[in-house]
């Protein structure tokens, strides 16, 4: 079923193998030349996921921003080699399920699919089933290689008895065949350590970037003052890799202002493949997903595959990324803030939206994520307190950012998604 590249392809195969035995990120290698690069953009690693027995694109497609009449992106990926599709029934309103439905159609066999659904608190088993039939419509196939437990942050959530009892009733029935979990909110920690212990999960797609990661600091020990607020992120990765949970990785770039690096990036290296190449020089993280919007984009990410430690360029860029962004990004598991609004405004959920509309300039997806929120951030209209002031341990003046950022998003309120 799944695609099998000529191992030839992969050029540098045996040596990244080696790097890569000496430990996380304990090598940087010179990048190949890039006209050898530009030569064959196509996927250059196939990775077990999990114990589940499918092997992936090491780097594979995201479509939070798909849109409708978009299938030569699908095709495009197609074609280079990603045979991974990751998918959800709220992604640009169920546009993206039926773009990948349309084009995909006669080439099931040739990729895998997933989907997701949110799962809040009154849905019965039924209501699953249906939602699980209906993205099954849009993608024109009778199952799901993963159905996915979307967007949690709430361990409670997990456990809930009605999603346990759709999923083994849909494996039954043919129509999943492996359950998962995504997460990137507050909780990741508590979350991803159940889904990594309970034994009901196959597969974890987790937000997982060097800005998140000690490891990556700890190359940096002067005139660097921001500190990872997920230290346990690895612990919970590498658990999961023992446990033969598959592990996916989202939000990877850090909040993906891709233009503001492109004054920075030389010897062909960019600062998505940079970034890229840190995550998959884990070697708890089986592949990544990444929004896919344009076939360029695709070939640029397609730069990274097969890559399992970082390259000599890297690490400057994804410093200089961090230095630049890191006063204004919101990490998006932190959750520090929690709690420090006394109207119960979810403060890091606020700054996520605002991150789709100013840094993806997505404000389709950032309205339709904002609308999921219920109220928002309303009260910050008229709050006289300012309690959330100093909530934030990166110094995100969240007080200025909340007010304004409701009054860009909340003329939209039809749901599609958050984005990978």
């Amino acid at each position: 079923m799944t695609p099998t590249p000529d191992e030839g392809r992969l050029g540098r195969r045996e040596f990244l193998k080696r790097a890569a035995l000496a430990g996380l990120g304990a090598g940087l290698l010179d990048l190949a030349p890039p006209s050898a690069q530009a030569a064959a953009p196509q996927v250059r690693r196939y990775a077990p996921l999990g114990k589940t027995g499918l092997k992936i694109s090491d780097i594979s497609f995201g479509s939070s921003r798909l849109g409708s009449g978009e299938e030569r992106v699908v095709l495009h990926a197609l074609e280079r080699g990603i045979n991974y599709f990751d998918t959800a029934e709220s992604y640009t309103g169920g546009q993206s399920e039926t773009t990948i439905g349309n084009a995909l159609r006669g080439k099931r066999d040739k990729v895998y699919l997933t989907s997701k659904v949110y799962v809040g608190g009154g849905e019965s088993a039924n209501s699953f089933m249906g939602s699980l039939e209906g993205s099954l419509r849009r993608l024109r196939t009778d199952y799901v290689d993963v159905y996915f437990h979307h967007a949690v942050n709430d361990v409670d959530r997990l456990k809930k008895p009605e999603w346990h009892a759709f999923i083994e009733l849909a494996k039954k029935q043919g129509k999943i065949r492996f359950s998962g979990a995504s997460g990137h909110a507050g909780h990741l920690i508590e979350c991803m350590d159940y889904v990594a212990d309970s034994g009901r999960f196959d597969v974890m797609l987790v937000s997982y970037n060097f800005g998140q990661d000690p490891a990556f600091y700890q190359r940096f020990t002067r005139g660097f003052d921001f500190i990872s607020r997920q230290p346990d992120l690895p612990r919970v990765l590498q658990k999961a890799k023992a446990k033969g949970v598959g592990v996916v990785a989202m939000k990877t770039l850090m909040g993906g202002r891709l233009n503001d690096m492109r004054p920075f990036e030389k010897d062909g290296a960019t600062f998505a493949q940079a970034a890229f190449r840190w995550v998959l020089s884990n070697p708890s993280v089986d592949a990544l997903i990444i929004s896919m919007t344009n076939p360029a984009g695709i070939d640029e990410y397609l730069g990274a595959s097969g890559w399992q430690t970082t390259a000599q360029p890297d690490l400057p860029l994804l410093y200089r990324y961090a230095k630049l962004n890191g006063a204004s990004y919101c990490r998006l598991a932190c959750n520090g803030c929690e709690g420090a609004c006394p109207e119960g405004v979810p403060i890091a959920d606020v700054l996520r939206t605002r991150m789709y509309a100013v840094d993806y300039r997505d404000m389709r997806l950032a309205r339709g994520e904002y609308g999921l929120l219920g109220a928002g951030a309303s009260a910050c209209l008229t709050c006289a307190h300012q309690a959330c002031a100093g909530s934030c341990a990166y110094g995100l003046p969240v007080q200025t950012l909340l007010a304004p950022t409701h009054r860009m998003l909340a003329g939209g309120r039809r749901g599609t998604g958050p984005a990978v």
